[in-house]
């Protein structure tokens, strides 16, 4: 990973802050240092999530990094097909500005979709779609959130989430989790002890970054505590289609519409670069939230929302899965099986039943930030635990993402990652 500014994305000595000195009005001798003008929220987070999205084109290390779909499952021939006819009939539609709140037919795929896998109808007038889930986190934080506003998350959870969070200067907490997900006992004496947070937000579904999965027990129990205490509970399912057998525990939204909005992408079960995501929820928190969309993107890309629900109503999305289960699983018994073959015997990690990661915790004395270009030297690349919590733990976990690898790049990788660590350890 490139280090970088904290508040830039440009790395040291690559035209950093830090290197330019712009001439300007204010500031001794007429010049200017632009940084000293930044708002407080622009040093909130962003390097670590672009030194992952920076790896998506790296050819010359096996990356366990970013939580890529395998490019296998783009469905490059329908996507061919559906653009041709768009293009061809309904160009005044597809290359046009959308409504805020998404197209007529996107908002009736998406309830179609809730519909038929969640067990709950939802009006096609009741779903807004966003430019992906990370646009749906930002226009949350943007209706609810005000400075020193308390914000519960899993611990560890996903980066962009917290990002967003303390982007809008919440403060974000985090619940512990366990290998049934968020630890209620846990979270209801954090409510209990107060000041009361706006909102909880959980990914139930074989989870960024551990691959774990909320039990069905809690999951009514956790709404329920959730609605006691006035609390909203933000559900995002990206991860929720991709269990390796096509099984799902109910939603959260679905056991608890009142109190629970739900966001989701289909970055990771259709194609990220159409960027496109869907929620619902509270009607006057849908309502918010499409009137932050107007003084966000305005409106998400027509020729992806239409693109997005003809490949569902067609039937494709159905097709596609079951294909992209198949090869997830596989590459993810590859990568449990090379962790059995090569990792040292004080090293844990989880066992994900669908999703994209596998989390793996090494013992204290090692710090996975520090091994981080030792690894990189060896021709491997990861993301280290400690950014997914809020606390400071997490220095001696791993995220592995076995959704992009190769299973033969998923064995040499694992075994020279078991390599370094064996060295480590050995060495201490």
């Amino acid at each position: 990973m490139v280090a970088t500014d904290r508040n830039s994305d440009a790395p040291y000595g690559a035209g950093s802050s830090r290197d330019v000195d712009p001439s300007g009005p204010g500031g001794p001798g007429g010049r200017t240092h632009w940084r000293d003008l930044f708002a407080r929220r622009s040093g909130r987070g962003g390097n670590e999530l672009t030194a992952i999205l920076s790896l998506a084109e790296a050819t010359d290390v096996i990356t366990f990094s970013g939580g890529f779909p395998a490019p296998e499952t783009f469905p490059v021939q329908v996507l061919r097909d559906l653009t041709d006819e768009l293009l061809t009939a309904e160009p005044h539609l597809a290359l046009q500005y959308s409504p805020t709140e998404g197209l007529t037919e996107a908002r009736a795929a998406v309830s179609g979709l809730l519909t038929a896998t969640q067990g709950r109808p939802v009006d096609a007038g009741d779903v807004l779609i966003t430019s992906g889930g990370i646009e749906a986190l930002q226009l949350l934080a943007r209706t609810f959130v005000e400075p020193g506003d308390r914000v519960l998350v899993e611990g560890p959870s996903y980066l962009g989430a917290i990002m967003a969070f303390a982007g809008f200067e919440a403060t974000v907490d985090g619940i512990a989790v366990d290998d049934e997900g968020m630890q209620l006992n846990e979270l209801e004496r954090v409510l209990a002890a107060g000041p009361t947070p706006k909102l909880l937000y959980v990914i139930p579904d074989h989870q960024n970054p551990t691959g774990l999965s909320l039990s069905a027990e809690r999951r009514s129990a956790l709404v329920e505590l959730c609605r006691r205490h006035g609390v909203l509970v933000v559900e995002d399912v990206a991860y929720r289609e991709l269990a390796f057998d096509g099984s799902a525990e109910q939603s959260l939204w679905s056991i608890g519409p009142d109190v629970v909005v739900q966001i989701g992408t289909f970055s990771k079960i259709f194609a990220p670069g159409v960027r496109l995501g869907w929620a619902v929820g509270p009607a006057e928190v849908v309502a918010a939230m499409t009137a932050a969309k107007q003084n966000s993107d305005q409106c998400a890309g027509a020729l992806g929302q239409l693109l997005a629900a003809r490949f569902v109503e067609q039937g494709h999305l159905e097709r596609n899965l079951l294909s992209a289960r198949a090869l997830y699983q596989s590459r993810a018994e590859a990568m449990l099986a090379a962790l059995e073959e090569h990792m040292p015997a004080e090293v844990e990690w989880t066992r994900p039943r669908g999703g994209f990661f596998v989390w793996l915790t090494a013992p204290d004395r090692i710090d996975a930030r520090h091994l981080v270009p030792r690894a990189a030297d060896v021709g491997v690349a990861y993301v280290p635990g400690s950014p997914f919590f809020t606390d400071g733990r997490g220095a001696n976990c791993f995220r592995l993402a076995f959704s992009r690898a190769t299973e033969s790049d998923i064995a040499e990788g694992i075994a020279r990652l078991g390599k370094l660590l064996s060295t480590e350890l050995g060495s201490r």
